[in-house]
């Protein structure tokens, strides 16, 4: 009779190698993400002068900064608890508030027979709930061990 063996999905196995590789690239969406939402919640936070007319005559003020720094502390929700591996499910969370972000950006610009800017923001929302689903189910980082 032969025995079997189980070993873990490790490094050293295929499958380790292919849950490897998908942490890598959920770590890249992540951080484009990131990127993405600090340069636009920065932009709506502090606009240059000569878009800080058009953009408050639009959404007015008080909404431009509400996006803005919901935009900066998203993005830092996205990066900083996966890398200080503290409370790491706020990552899955941060992507889950973008999430209604990005759908209320998506039906805003739908609204407004802005093609190209409803299409970006679904893209957006695609991938920010693809973060949310594989952080919160497939993929979630493992809080740090209290020593």
């Amino acid at each position: 009779m032969r025995a079997i063996i189980l070993r873990k999905a490790d490094q050293n196995t295929q499958a380790g190698a292919a849950l490897n590789a998908s942490n890598i690239a959920l770590w890249i969406v992540q951080i484009f993400l990131a990127v993405v939402f600090v340069l636009h919640g920065f932009l709506m936070v502090a606009p240059p002068p000569e878009l800080l007319q058009i953009i408050n005559s639009q959404l007015g003020p008080g909404l431009r900064l509400f996006i803005g720094v919901a935009e900066l502390l998203a993005a830092a929700g996205l990066i900083l608890p996966g890398l200080t591996r503290i409370l790491p499910v706020l990552t899955a969370l941060a992507a889950a508030g973008l999430m209604i972000v990005m759908a209320s950006a998506t039906f805003f610009h739908l609204l407004r027979g802005e093609g190209g800017n409803a299409i970006t923001t679904a893209i957006l929302f695609v991938l920010v709930t693809a973060v949310a689903y594989l952080r919160w189910k497939v993929k979630p980082i493992a809080a740090r061990v209290k020593a």
